[in-house]
This record gives C-alpha cells, sequence and structure tokens, in this order.
C-alpha cells in the first residue's frame, strides 16, 4: 500500500479573516498559538483543548480564539516548524498549479511532525495540564487518530481528516482506543471519502465503541470546509459553523465529565 497523501482540495478554498485575542509563545521550543477564555469565561486550568491545523498552519488561529471564547483554553500547535502551505495558494488558482504539494507534503512526515506535537503536550503538562481535548483539521486529522490510539487525549474530534490509513487506522481506533470520536464529514472529499465514513460506521457505530462515536454528515460541502469554506454558499456556511458547534459540544462536554 503506498502512503496517503493530500489531495488538491487540501490547499484549496477561502481564507476566514477574524480580530486575533491569543498571541504566539515557545512551548519547549515549538510555536503554539495560545487563546484563553477571556475575563468574565469560568474554565478548568487543569483541561486544555489541541488544535491541530490543516496546512495552513497557524494563520488559522482565529478559530482557536473562537474555542478559547467557548471556554476551552486552546493550543494551536505549529507542527509545520514555520513552513505552511503559504496563504496565496489556498486562493489564488495560478499559485496553486505552481505550487509542488508532493515536494512540501514530503517535508513534513509524521516522523518530523509527531515530535513537535509531543514536545508541546509535555511542556503543557509541566504547567499544569492534566488532561486534553483535541480537534484536528484535514493533516490535523491524522494525529487526532494517532493521540487517540495511544489514548494521550480524552476526547477527540476530526473534520475531513487527511492522510489516515484505511483501513488500519479506524480498526486500531477501535480495538486500542477509549477516547471518544467525533468526525465531521462532507460530500465531496478525496481524503475521507463515503467508504470510509461507512467503514467507521460500521466498525464504531451503533454502539460498537464504547468509549463514544458520533459522526455528522455536512450536505452541499467539499474537504476543507470546517476552516475554509465559501461562507457565501448557504450550505458550506451551515456546514461550517455547525462543525464548530458539534466539535465545542462533543470536546466540552467530555473533557468536563469523563
Amino acid at each position: 500500500m503506498s502512503e496517503p497523501t493530500l489531495c488538491p482540495d487540501c490547499i484549496k478554498g477561502v481564507r476566514h479573516e477574524g480580530t486575533h485575542t491569543g498571541s504566539i509563545e515557545k512551548i519547549n521550543g515549538v510555536d503554539v498559538y495560545v487563546a484563553i477564555p477571556p475575563e468574565g469565561v469560568e474554565y478548568d486550568k487543569e483541561k486544555a483543548l489541541l488544535y491541530l491545523p490543516d496546512a495552513l498552519g497557524l494563520h488559522v488561529n482565529a478559530f482557536a480564539d473562537d474555542f478559547a471564547r467557548n471556554g476551552l483554553q486552546t493550543y494551536a500547535v505549529d507542527y509545520f516548524a514555520g513552513d505552511p502551505v503559504p496563504q496565496g495558494v489556498f486562493t489564488d488558482e495560478e499559485k496553486r498549479k505552481a505550487f509542488d504539494l508532493s515536494v512540501w507534503i514530503a517535508r513534513h512526515p509524521e516522523s518530523h511532525a509527531r515530535p513537535l506535537l509531543d514536545a508541546v503536550i509535555q511542556g503543557l503538562k509541566d504547567k499544569g495540564i492534566k488532561e486534553f481535548a483535541a480537534t484536528g483539521y484535514c493533516f490535523g486529522g491524522k494525529y487526532i487518530f494517532n493521540l487517540a490510539q495511544e489514548n494521550i487525549i480524552k476526547v477527540g474530534a476530526t473534520s475531513h481528516p487527511s492522510l489516515l490509513k484505511i483501513p488500519e487506522d479506524i480498526e486500531t481506533l477501535a480495538s486500542k482506543s477509549k477516547v471518544p470520536i467525533l468526525i465531521n464529514s462532507c460530500d465531496v472529499d478525496q481524503q475521507f471519502p463515503k467508504e470510509s465514513c461507512d467503514l467507521a460506521d460500521s466498525l464504531l457505530g451503533n454502539g460498537k465503541y464504547a468509549p463514544g462515536y458520533r459522526r455528522v454528515h455536512w450536505k452541499g460541502c467539499v474537504h476543507g470546509f470546517a476552516v475554509r469554506g465559501d461562507m457565501s454558499d448557504p450550505l458550506v456556511k451551515a456546514g461550517k459553523e455547525g462543525a464548530f458547534v458539534e466539535t465545542v459540544v462533543w470536546t466540552h462536554c467530555r473533557l468536563e465529565y469523563l
């Protein structure tokens, strides 16, 4: 079996703007966008949400702010070491055609990205954080599965995950994990197509996966919708906003009560 790779939809979409309220800090030598709930919002300082971005890297930090406003201290990890896909590639067709995705993905194998993620997790533990939820988008979805398979996190959520080995990653999750998992899927997704959705449902659904499983399918959406979908399209807008709400409810409630 060949190694999974990213697809054209992984570097296509609309960049969402927002006012950033957090800041980038070094944690164990890794850049991390830190978003703390604003004054007046209560939160448990011993629990945190890991935000595992898509190929845009820390350019998505407005989403981390959104999670913080919902009572989750949030840490977006730069496991690309300052080398995300350039922003212009996502929105400019000519730049996208000229960009060599295979070369970029080869610079960021698991052997490079995972140690950076692990370093941040250890650094946060050293600061007193005891329990983690995690949400991952596209590239980050693979690491949601990894962390859940190893029971490093307490709850996981992913939207349009990429780079998974199917069926191995789902089978390993089913056999080894104790972590509740949410998957936000969509109609057009080369990375997590209908066959993968059906397999996840068959192995994890209908109570087969005791920790908890939920898959929400967003009609009219394409891979990437949850972070860079076209908000002028009512179906995509509903999917993007709905996936965010699903993720907040899933992670917040389970992180609090597990």
